[in-house]
């Protein structure tokens, strides 16, 4: 894997604009109380079944993975900041409204619009960074969102509990006033951004275009299979420690080094990662993250488990800093939010698939399987995703000669 530089250059000043979106993700995430809570809420406070409030949960879910596409399409079609505006504003009156439901009605109502509008914001900002920044720059910007995104959840999970110990209500509110104010950072320091189109041009509708992208949709499917083996985190891990005698408390601490290892280590790979060729680097982060999870299949320990997180982690941050460049390298600039947002929408299928698929083979299959097939699964997106690096690098080029 190449890099793309040899000697050591001061990194280039990040635009104010840039800094209002780190600031909003973080506030954001600082104040993301609610959906890990929600279960909860509505089995404790609201005293629903197990399986009601799950399916109330899952209508959260359903709302996201719709919130992907629609987000992408207003983003082109509308405006980003518009977009931004629209969900951090439309987010807070609808987790107020969530909070008050008292009929199902309402709650399932509730719970897809917090879904739906919550995650308008996702492939606008994803476009706005695209937008403002020029392509070697775009890998130490996303890393940096990425790290304000950790930074924030993983402050919000504690105290969370804390608040959700007074009152659940108060986490309904607390949450929509951080939407408020990610919404105000916007308003406030967050210019449009949208390319302007040629005099006399119209357009493009996404999906004719998208449908027709024979590179574009192979990145979709390697990144479901990414998902697939990420999610295996948060579904079939804590079933595999527990049928190895740990309890649940040892699954959050180790767990938990998932977000202490992006804290710390982040800062200090962002501008090293820069320096890579980008989809080569996708796909080694790609097959680092499958081959951690491959672990598990001779590990029953608890330094076992950690240690294939801490792996999996790096992995992660090196996916995470480099795949909202590629798409932005592989997008039509016309149709940048729109892309942005399948890729995103591509994401939340493998949150569906990869618990259903890594529960399933825990269950017939055994765990040294599940986590083998985790690697093998790792070592074919590998495989895909170099291979289709020849022609992201001739797209990238044409789309910048284009935008020239």
């Amino acid at each position: 894997m190449s890099t793309v530089a040899a000697v050591e250059t001061p990194a280039p000043a990040l635009p104010r604009a840039f800094w209002a979106l780190w600031v909003c993700q973080l506030v954001n995430r600082l104040g993301s109380f609610v959906q890990p809570f929600l279960v909860l809420y509505l089995t404790q406070d609201r005293h629903l079944s197990a399986g009601t409030a799950g399916a109330v949960a899952a209508a959260v879910g359903a709302g996201s993975v719709a919130s992907q596409l629609a987000g992408g399409w207003l983003a082109d079609r509308v405006g980003r900041r518009v977009t931004m505006l629209t969900c951090f504003f439309g987010t807070a009156a609808a987790l107020i409204m969530l909070g008050s439901a008292r009929s199902m009605l309402t709650i399932w109502a509730a719970a897809f619009v917090v879904g739906l509008l919550g995650d308008l914001f996702r492939p606008a900002v994803q476009a706005t960074v695209a937008d403002l920044l020029q392509p070697g720059e775009r890998v130490r910007a996303y890393g940096l969102l990425f790290w304000a995104i950790n930074l924030g959840f993983s402050v919000s999970t504690v105290s969370a509990g804390v608040l959700a110990s007074i009152g659940y209500g108060l986490l309904f509110w607390i949450n929509a006033a951080t939407s408020v104010v990610a919404g105000l950072v916007i308003w406030a320091m967050v210019p449009e951004t949208r390319p302007a189109l040629d005099e006399g041009s119209s357009r493009r509708p996404l999906l004719p275009v998208a449908l027709r992208d024979t590179v574009f949709l192979l990145m979709i499917l390697l990144q479901i299979g990414y998902a697939t083996i990420y999610f295996q985190g948060y579904s079939t891990l804590p079933l595999a420690m527990a049928g190895d005698g740990l309890p649940s408390s040892t699954y959050g601490l180790v767990i938990a080094l998932n977000g202490v290892v992006i804290v710390l280590v982040q800062p200090f790979l962002g501008r090293r990662l820069a320096r890579f060729d980008r989809p080569k680097l996708l796909a080694v982060s790609m097959l680092v993250v499958g081959l951690g999870f491959g672990i598990g299949a001779v590990v029953h320990e608890w330094w076992g488990y950690g240690l294939s997180v801490v792996v999996w982690t790096i992995g992660e941050i090196g996916f995470a800093a480099v795949i909202g460049a590629v798409f932005a390298d592989l997008a039509p600039v016309d149709l940048r939010g729109g892309y942005m947002g399948m890729s995103g929408m591509a994401f939340g299928i493998g949150t569906v698939v990869g618990p259903l698929a890594g529960t399933n083979s825990l269950e017939y299959f055994g765990p040294t399987t599940t986590w083998l097939g985790c690697a093998l699964l790792g070592v074919l997106i590998f495989v895909g995703q170099y291979a289709l690096a020849p022609a992201l690098h001739a797209r990238a080029a044409a789309n910048a000669a284009t935008a020239a």
